[in-house]
């Protein structure tokens, strides 16, 4: 599954893109940027690929347009879902939005790179939790 979801630093806002393996609710791949744009959520496509074995793959989406325009550029197999495993995905995405709040709140300032080294830090802990 992937997502995009806005989450806030300080008084700034910042998109984090997300992908959950549904199954399992493990964060897959997580990049933290300061605007919301289709060549950002095929870069964001292209470093999952590097990444992960990604073909063959079904991705569950909601309706931004970016990521289904990500999608035609990387030949991807997405699946438009509003219910079912998107909403377990979805819990896990509060989560990381909930955990950032504290985040943001106990380390005022922080910027936006010290946040995306922390989300890659919390990704980790959290798949050897699940």
């Amino acid at each position: 599954m992937v997502d995009e979801t806005v989450i806030r630093l300080d008084d700034e806002q910042y998109w984090l893109y997300a992908t959950v393996d549904p199954e399992t609710n493990e964060l897959q791949h997580t990049k933290l940027k300061p605007t919301r744009t289709n060549v950002l959520a095929h870069a964001f496509f292209g470093e999952l690929r590097k990444k992960h074995d990604i073909d063959g793959a079904v991705f569950l989406v909601d309706g931004a347009t970016p990521l289904k325009d990500a999608r035609t550029r990387h030949g991807l197999d997405l699946r438009h879902e509003r219910h079912g495993n998107r909403n377990s995905v979805e819990r896990v995405l509060r989560e990381v939005k909930h955990r950032t709040t504290a985040f943001s709140n106990c380390f005022d300032h922080a910027n936006a790179e010290t946040a995306e080294k922390w989300l890659k830090s919390y990704a980790f802990a959290w798949n050897q939790l699940i």
